[in-house]
């Protein structure tokens, strides 16, 4: 198996394999081509359907935008992103339709061992992140690997989500906490 099928699979994979490098390369290019393109929704539309897994109707993503390889995002019908966002996503990123999201917020699906001596050999893990429905999340939220966030739920702006997120929460803080439920 190689380190590409390791990291699609959710095992731990070597993450300056050549070819993910390629793949790196390729993302960077087209996040480059969008993030200069004119405000043309039709052709920034084309442009993430060539970037992304899958795109639902009417996304916009305000540049500058950036994401490691942009196979693993799958966003919804109308999706929102401010500016200068960050998706890693060495694991899958999923973003369910109507889901806002505010500057500078970044999502990681990625996260590297504990142990120093296996990192030091540039080893990752993938670890997907799940964001429902109807989701608001504040400027400057940081959604680290392996969370999940339920639907209609709002992350206020600087919050480090570092625990799931129910459905009709919101959450705010470093880390993250439940501050109303029920929304």
């Amino acid at each position: 198996m190689n380190e590409k099928d390791k990291m699609l699979t959710g095992q731990l994979y070597c993450g300056i394999d050549n070819a993910l490098m390629k793949d790196k390369a390729t993302a960077r290019k087209i996040c480059s081509r969008y993030n200069e393109s004119i405000e043309d929704n039709k052709l920034r539309e084309s442009i993430l359907s060539e970037l992304f897994a899958k795109v639902g109707s009417n996304p916009i993503i305000k540049p500058p935008f950036k994401c490691d390889y942009g196979y693993n995002i799958y966003v919804g019908e109308n999706f929102f992103a401010n500016f200068d966002c960050v998706f890693l996503d060495a694991g899958k990123i999923i973003i369910g339709n109507n889901c806002k999201i505010g500057p500078k917020t970044m999502i990681f699906a990625v996260t590297h061992p504990i142990d120093s001596k296996t990192r030091a050999d540039n080893i990752n893990i993938p670890k997907d992140v799940i964001i429902g429905d109807d989701v608001w999340i504040g400027g400057g939220a940081i959604i680290l690997p392996g969370i999940n966030i339920g639907s209609s739920s709002i992350i206020g702006a600087g919050s480090v989500v570092t625990k799931d997120v129910p459905p009709h929460c919101v959450v705010a803080g470093n880390p993250a906490k439940i501050i109303k439920r029920d929304i």
